[in-house]
């Protein structure tokens, strides 16, 4: 699959049909969901009722970031995601969800939050 088609993949993806992974990978892994929701919010601005809201409507990970007031802080987000370098990705939307993926990925690798969230 080429870059262009897997970036529209992921702009299609709903939010909703990602969370509940999102959440059973931490929780999982001994974290909790009110970790993850500190994470989502440290990246997205989002309180619980708007990703609840989100969620409800369906949001596509296009609709979910362009509404989303990312973190000025992301850009320290490094590493490897699904095979991929997430400083490298060219599609911004795409580096987002990858942003999002990583920092959950940490969350699950048991992690400390405050390096999670980029303060120290």
């Amino acid at each position: 699959m080429n870059s262009t088609a897997q970036d529209e993949k992921i702009a299609k993806l709903s939010f909703a049909s990602v969370y509940p992974h999102y959440i059973t990978k931490v929780e999982r892994k001994g974290r909790s969901k009110a970790e993850l929701l500190e994470v989502i919010e440290w990246l997205t601005g989002y309180k619980e009722a708007d990703l609840q809201m989100h969620i409800d409507q369906k949001s596509s990970f296009g609709e979910f970031f362009d509404q989303a007031r990312l973190n000025p802080n992301a850009h320290l987000i490094k590493g490897v995601i699904c095979g991929y370098r997430v400083e490298e990705i060219e599609n911004p939307l795409s580096q987002k969800v990858r942003y999002l993926d990583k920092l959950v990925d940490e969350l699950a690798k048991g992690k400390k939050m405050e390096k999670i969230l980029r303060e120290a």
